[in-house]
């Protein structure tokens, strides 16, 4: 059975041919850190090598699913250049990793699901959620740039106006809405999420692996073609909005250490 390096911030779990990841980090929302962003950038090359997976789960331990960028983790990106630079990369690698991933990936979105946990669910090809969690992109309510995940790929998955009311604003999605509007497929109890999503992992699992394989294959080149038309327009415009005194004033200030004049929500972008 293949062996997976990843830092401790993500687990893999084996169910026969189906891998369960978990986003580990529970006593902070599963908010994205150095680690875990890198983690998640690595992750997706060691499930195309591993030979004996044919499909994936991914959740959140904990109340979440994952609660966007840890505010400290943010704080560090404005500071640090070449730690920023890095980050972008890792969130390239992750977007185009899950996009070109050969086996199908199905989220259990188990709680909240944050900037890079809405980017994650939007990724996927299959979505279970929980009924009393929500998707929220808050990146351009704390001054940045919304670059790998929601703006990509919620136009493809919904309507453009819709993208475009839900990107600007970072107002949350409750579960029903985004089944409704087709951000995710199914809406579940909250205590069978995990379930619900293992038992399609494994239906899926079951299927005649090269016929499954490049039948998603199909699907995602159009994802594909439009994730690299304008993913790196996305992230050099991220980069270039860490440096903007409104994201500055209001990561101090949800760091407890000033108020600034442009107030926005609590929620984590990244």
């Amino acid at each position: 059975m293949p062996g997976y390096v990843l830092p401790e911030e993500i687990q893999v779990e084996f169910d026969g041919p189906v891998r369960v990841v978990r986003l580990n980090r529970p006593d902070d929302l599963n908010a994205t850190n150095h680690r875990l962003h890198q983690g998640l950038a690595e992750l997706w090359p060691q499930l195309d090598a591993d030979c004996d997976a044919a499909a994936v789960v991914l959740t959140g331990n904990g109340r979440a699913f994952c609660a966007g960028g840890d505010f400290a983790y943010l704080d560090q990106l404005i500071d640090d250049a070449e730690l920023r630079r890095a980050s972008l990369g890792h969130a390239r690698l992750i977007v185009t990793g899950m996009v070109s991933c050969r086996i199908p990936v199905i989220a259990a979105v188990n709680g909240p699901a944050v900037g890079l946990g809405c980017s994650l669910v939007a990724l996927s090809d299959i979505s279970f959620m929980a009924a009393s969690a929500h998707l929220a992109d808050p990146h351009v309510m704390v001054g940045l740039v919304a670059a790998d995940g929601g703006p990509i790929t919620w136009p493809l998955l919904t309507s453009l106006q819709l993208a475009k009311e839900y990107a600007f604003t970072g107002d949350r999605i409750p579960a029903e809405r985004a089944a409704q509007i087709g951000l995710v497929n199914h809406v579940c109890p909250d205590d069978e999420v995990l379930e619900q999503a293992l038992a399609c992992a494994r239906r899926v699992a079951r299927l005649p692996r090269r016929a499954l394989e490049d039948t998603k294959r199909i699907l995602n080149l159009q994802l594909e073609r439009a994730v690299l038309a304008t993913i790196d327009f996305a992230l050099s415009a991220e980069e270039r909005s860490f440096g903007s005194p409104e994201v500055r004033a209001n990561v101090d200030r949800l760091l407890g250490r000033e108020e600034p004049e442009l107030r926005v929500g609590t929620e984590r972008p990244g």
